[in-house]
């Protein structure tokens, strides 16, 4: 099988993982969002240092500590995606999951902002027409909850975050992810342990499997993202682009038909604006891929 078309494969496992999660969160009850979330962390240290003990790949380790600015960067990232990660927890075990559909439809637009923010990066015509419909669609949403969506707000802008940070420290996946939950290790079993000691905790006080769940937490954050790696270094960023949308996607079909969550007209209204902004950002990404392309071939040649 060429290159490319395996990592096309390698890229709809990762975001189709990612899509089910809504699935998998419920399953940890009664476990509250803060006690999976620490059991999240620790246990996906486990699952990443097995990973690179099959892998027999620790030279990097050694090299990262050389470099206090990307371990630094490494640390906010770690802060960040556990806003993340806990929002999204909180999000899907109190049937929210459409409101964290929505944070990832919005997180490519969310991203373009910090390009032009943070990073002086020009927007192209249609750049900025699906940004202001994606901000349009926030407004339409916000009067439609009768509240800021902040669940998706919180989802987008936090993930954004993680995004550049990890774009500025430049550090494989599997080695990132070992150094951030290295980074959350501590607070996550002291929180653990007080959750014991307190007599609050759920993992071994429940039953067996839901104690495999909890620690199957770390496995299903570890696999995919080592299927997106595999993707992103064999496919095209416009094509990683495209393939992003699958997750959201998944999350929003959950979203209605598994948990049965409320769409009222005017939430349709939001959700049809969002996607009518993303269809013309993919729709400008790719043309520009494209043109890209011919460009270095004509300079080829």
């Amino acid at each position: 099988m060429p290159d490319e078309k395996r990592g096309v494969l390698f890229g709809v496992a990762a975001y189709a993982m990612w899509g089910l999660f809504p699935l998998y969160w419920p399953l940890l009850k009664p476990s509250g969002a803060l006690e999976i979330l620490a059991h999240r962390m620790a246990w996906s240290l486990v699952a990443v240092v097995a990973i690179l003990a099959v892998r027999r790949h620790w030279s990097w380790f050694r090299e990262l500590l050389k470099q206090p600015r990307k371990l630094a960067l490494l640390a906010v990232a770690a802060v960040v995606i556990t806003v993340n990660w806990g929002t999204y927890i909180y999000a899907v075990n109190t049937g929210h999951v459409v409101e964290s559909a929505l944070g990832y439809f919005i997180n490519p637009l969310v991203s373009v902002v910090f390009g032009v923010a943070l990073l002086r990066e020009r927007l192209r015509p249609l750049q900025w027409a699906a940004v202001g419909f994606g901000a349009l669609a926030v407004i339409v949403l916000t009067i439609d909850y009768g509240r800021l969506p902040w669940i998706a707000l919180t989802l987008a802008v936090s993930f954004g975050v993680y995004g550049l940070v990890k774009k500025q420290a430049n550090v494989g996946a599997a080695e990132s992810l070992t150094v951030e939950t290295l980074v959350l290790l501590t607070p996550a079993l002291a929180y653990l342990v007080y959750l014991e000691m307190s007599g609050q905790a759920t993992f071994g006080h429940t039953n067996p499997g839901h104690a495999l769940l909890l620690a199957g937490a770390g496995v299903i954050t570890a696999v995919p993202l080592l299927f997106f790696t595999a993707s992103a270094i064999r496919v095209p960023l416009s094509t990683i682009g495209v393939l992003q949308y699958i997750a959201p996607i998944l999350q929003f079909l959950c979203g209605v038909l598994i948990a049965k969550e409320t769409m009222p007209p005017s939430r349709w209204i939001g959700f049809s604006i969002v996607w009518l902004a993303l269809s013309i950002f993919t729709y400008d990404s790719i043309r520009a891929a494209r043109a890209s392309r011919k460009a270095a071939e004509l300079v080829k040649v």
